[in-house]
């Protein structure tokens, strides 16, 4: 059972937080136990600095030890610079007062750092996904938490365009997963296709995820918070799945806009906590729903110059593409990793490739720092980001026109429609 609270009307209060965590601290066995919790790096938001502080309060004068592990998937590792940022830390402050506390990098490429937790196979795959796929799935997580006694999770729930819902065990998959396991259930997504699964709870992709959580034998506790720019307007706290359930029932109220009809042009634009197309391609997920057929989304970031800091080679050889350009020509792009190819299919958006020719449903528009000899080797459209002036892009959903001025966490979809 679950420790929460969450308004659809207000925030919670810093007080609030805290009692609810003294009250969720209580119960567990930590006096002595050594503690590591997942957070989440710069590409959500959220009030890390306060669970920071938080954590510490509550926990640094009960436990033998705690550290954080920033659970980055496959995003580049900070900075230290930039995670004293991130916990709302100065230099100085740290030093005084929090210096028995480590703070990691999570690093999915590096085997050093991984250890195999086991095998799903290949037979419950098949259950699990509905006939789907069939293969033996390594599951594989960073070996550091095995130093510890109690593993606890710390993050933000959104609707999210692989697993329905971000959030609970997804900070372990693909949070601090090896490559196997987050390639494999990213193109299980995109087989599954944006469109029917953000911000759908329960699905093949989040079976797979909480199915590889079984594997870490550890105790865990989820802190699931439910948040936007005005603050945190949720909170709940239980076993990972538990919390994320919670969590997932009140993001899918604050976190999903319906509206009447779609919209012929979307002005999607990038806020800078997404630094490359890999991460603002969420710009695109959260609103492929309600751009009409054969309309054009456009993706505004002129702070954008990189496709991915991680994948961008792989990226520029395979381009943006439909499901099924990979899936009809699947032994020339079998090798390529699965989530690079999630990725490309979910910017891409929906459509059909028949007889050597691709129809995307919709145009995708890149009006970023990303040169347009770029965008158009990697099959996207470009438009020079000078020549649009947000201010008139406001208040013209008459005209079959949306304005989205922070795009990426909030889900768009129509009022009479299963899209």
């Amino acid at each position: 059972m679950t420790i929460g609270k969450g308004y659809k009307d207000r925030v919670l209060s810093e007080e609030e937080v805290y009692a609810l965590a003294r009250e969720a601290f209580e119960r567990e066995d930590l006096d002595g136990k050594r503690v590591i919790v997942l957070i989440p790096d710069t590409t959500r938001t959220a009030p890390v600095p306060l669970f920071f502080r938080m954590f510490t309060d509550l926990l640094l004068p009960r436990v033998g030890k705690l550290d954080f592990l920033i659970a980055l998937g496959t995003h580049p590792v900070m900075s230290w610079e930039r995670i004293l940022q991130h916990l709302g830390v100065s230099a100085e402050e740290w030093e005084r007062r929090y210096s028995s506390v480590d703070v990691y990098n999570h690093r999915w490429d590096d085997p050093e750092t991984l250890t195999l937790l086991g095998t799903i196979p290949a037979s419950e795959i098949e259950e699990i996904t509905e006939g789907l796929m069939r293969q033996d799935v390594p599951v594989a997580l960073n070996k550091l938490v095995l130093d510890y006694d109690v593993l606890m999770i710390a993050g933000p729930t959104f609707p999210h365009e692989v697993v329905g819902f971000s959030g609970g065990n997804k900070y372990l998959f693909p949070g601090i997963a090896g490559p196997d396991i987050i390639n494999f259930f990213h193109w299980l997504g995109a087989v599954i296709t944006n469109m029917k699964i953000i911000g759908t709870k329960w699905n093949p992709v989040r079976r797979v995820v909480d199915r590889a959580a079984q594997f870490l034998d550890m105790p865990k506790l989820c802190l699931s918070m439910v948040t936007t720019d005005e603050g945190l307007h949720g909170l709940y706290i239980g076993t990972p799945e538990e919390a994320f359930s919670d969590a997932a029932d009140l993001s899918a109220q604050i976190h999903v806009v319906y509206v009447d009809h779609p919209f012929d042009r979307v002005l999607s634009v990038c806020p800078t906590m997404y630094d490359d197309l890999w991460t603002a391609g969420k710009c695109m997920y959260k609103l492929e729903p309600v751009v009409a057929d054969g309309g054009e989304l456009i993706i505004y970031g002129p702070h954008i110059t990189e496709v991915s800091y991680t994948h961008g080679k792989i990226l520029d050889q395979i381009g943006y593409h439909v499901r099924d350009y990979f899936l009809k020509q699947w032994d020339k792009f079998k090798d390529v990793p699965g989530g690079v190819m999630a990725h490309s299919t979910h910017v891409k958006g929906i459509g059909t490739f028949e007889n050597g020719v691709e129809k995307p449903r919709i145009n995708v528009v890149l009006a970023t720092g990303i040169p347009e000899e770029r965008c158009r080797r990697i099959n996207l459209g470009y438009r020079d980001p000078k020549t649009i002036n947000p201010e008139e892009w406001k208040n013209r959903e008459d005209e079959g026109i949306l304005y989205v001025p922070k795009a990426g966490e909030v889900l768009y979809r129509l009022k009479d429609s299963s899209r």
